[in-house]
């Protein structure tokens, strides 16, 4: 009952999380504990010989991890020129306040009041750029470029080049909140690399991608994992019942 309540709240998370830019699913991980041997194989007498196979009593099941999902979400076009969002491998680099680096796949940017690009929370992309005051039109290509045209000029000028980093294991990534990941041991060592080039995805802009909780089939988890709890708590019950016959046929 306790796995089965702890997969609900999983499926919960993943619902309450369907229209969060870039939010990635996740599945509970299960286990069976530690069975019990009553009788081993190879002991016991019949008359056709000894048991071939052990009797053996599981204690359960239990939850040991929670895998995350990083398949691609789909994108929605916003227009703005500054949500961005990656078409393949890869997630953004922002700093935290303590200097570490996160990293993110929500790409819902805006700039600070220095003009530093930065996300809704105020953290700034890494590497940084700044755009300057007087410029009418801001414009990122595939490869990360930003650039901008200033007030009164025709031609536009290169701010500075978007990073993406891309890990061997993505999925051992620890989700912080913010919709932000750290590195872990698990996850290994971040590979920095120019969109579009060895691997990494490339950028779009005026996108963002959606989660990818498929609200369908959270729906049947859940009514699965349901099930599952009233099916183990009635064995409880029937379990409690068997004593009681028992305890009566004492009498």
């Amino acid at each position: 009952m306790s796995a089965q309540q702890t997969s609900v709240d999983n499926i919960a998370n993943n619902l309450a999380n369907a229209n969060t830019t870039g939010y990635k699913r996740s599945r509970v991980v299960f286990q069976d504990l530690l069975y019990q041997t009553v009788q081993a194989g190879g002991e016991g007498e019949s008359d056709a010989g000894a048991a071939p196979a052990s009797l053996q009593m599981g204690h359960g099941a239990t939850a040991v991890a929670t895998v995350r999902n990083f398949t691609q979400g789909s994108f929605t076009e916003t227009g703005n020129a500054l949500d961005l969002a990656i078409n393949g491998d890869g997630f953004f680099q922002v700093q935290k306040p303590d200097g570490s680096v996160a990293y993110t796949r929500d790409g819902t940017f805006t700039l600070s009041a220095e003009g530093t690009l930065v996300t809704q929370t105020g953290l700034p992309v890494e590497p940084s750029i700044s755009v300057p005051p007087d410029a009418v039109e801001v414009n990122v290509n595939q490869e990360g470029i930003v650039s901008a045209r200033l007030q009164g000029e025709a031609e536009p000028i290169e701010l500075g080049q978007i990073e993406l980093a891309r890990f061997p294991n993505a999925a051992g990534l620890r989700p912080t909140g913010g919709n932000l990941f750290e590195q872990t041991e698990t996850s290994g060592e971040p590979f920095i690399a120019s969109p579009g080039r060895d691997g990494v995805g490339t950028i779009r802009q005026g996108f963002l991608e959606e989660g990818n909780v498929d609200v369908v089939q959270e729906m049947a988890n859940l009514i699965q994992a349901q099930r599952a709890y009233e099916i183990n708590s009635k064995m409880v019950t029937t379990s409690e019942d068997m004593m009681q016959i028992a305890n009566n046929v004492k009498r």
